[in-house]
């Protein structure tokens, strides 16, 4: 991926708030970090130069002003190179802690998944933390490459442990499957992963984002709804989204089981 750094404009924000409460200062902190806004100075913020990143920096300058503070919003054309490359290091500087974070997080998670393989935990409590702690980074992830203007070769080795961790849980979720005595024979285990197979092609979106090519950052921000398909495209639907259990009436996803209630086949409890 292009790493070089681009000649582009940026926006600056100067804010200023009262001391007290510092409710909104922190606040105004938190909106800033989340759409991917760097500080170069105390109360200076940047963004690259577009139109989403504009209308952002208006509504934070008038509430800041309707909370009894001060804020100045500027355009700042292409500056000179040693200045720009700063403020890019910048962003990436903020952007690889975040990924630092999510790749340790990540760690843990295949960590955890080994040692209650180990330990033969093939319980569903922990298959269902499990898969609650995939979809948080599953959602995780989507929010740090949107902030990511600068993409390097981060974004796809992010997006590839993720993978890692789905088929890491997936096989787990199999063991689970096969100690509660629910586990589909291996003829039906078979044909059933080739239709998940097919599935997932068939579910990844004809315009799915790439990320952005050159090192440019984008001229939008993405919408929530395309924040959920890109969630889709790179990761694939979880592990028990599709995973076959038996049940009375055939075979069904773990997550349709979780809505009905009858008894497990040979069973002598309720799921």
């Amino acid at each position: 991926m292009d790493t070089e750094t681009p000649a582009l404009g940026w926006l600056l924000l100067l804010a200023q708030l009262p001391s007290s409460p510092s409710s909104a200062r922190v606040a105004l902190w938190r909106r800033l970090r989340a759409i991917g806004a760097t500080g170069v100075l105390n109360g200076a913020w940047m963004l690259p130069s577009a139109e989403p990143h504009a209308e952002f920096f208006e509504r934070l300058r008038e509430t800041v002003h309707g909370q009894g503070g001060t804020a100045f919003m500027f355009t700042v054309s292409a500056p000179s190179g040693d200045v720009n490359e700063t403020i890019v290091r910048r962003f990436r500087a903020d952007r690889s802690r975040e990924y630092d974070e999510f790749a340790e997080r990540c760690a843990a998670f295949l960590d955890e998944i080994g040692k209650e393989t180990r330990a033969g935990k093939f319980t569903f409590a922990e298959l269902e933390e499990s898969e609650q702690d995939l979809e948080k980074l599953a959602r995780w992830l989507p929010k740090i490459q949107a902030r990511d203007f600068f993409p390097d070769e981060r974004w796809p080795q992010s997006a590839e442990m993720v993978e890692r961790c789905r088929v890491v849980l997936e096989g787990f979720a199999w063991k689970v499957y096969a100690s509660e005595g629910v586990q589909a024979s291996a003829e039906d285990a078979s044909s059933e992963g080739a239709g998940a197979a097919k599935g997932d092609s068939a579910r990844t979106p004809a315009g799915a984002p790439e990320p952005p090519s050159g090192g440019q950052a984008p001229r939008s921000q993405p919408s929530s709804a395309s924040r959920e398909a890109t969630s889709d495209w790179r990761l694939g639907p979880l592990p028990y989204c599709g995973t076959p259990v038996r049940t009375p009436g055939g075979f069904a996803p773990i997550r349709t089981l979780r809505r009905r209630r009858g008894r497990l086949p040979g069973r002598g409890r309720w799921w």
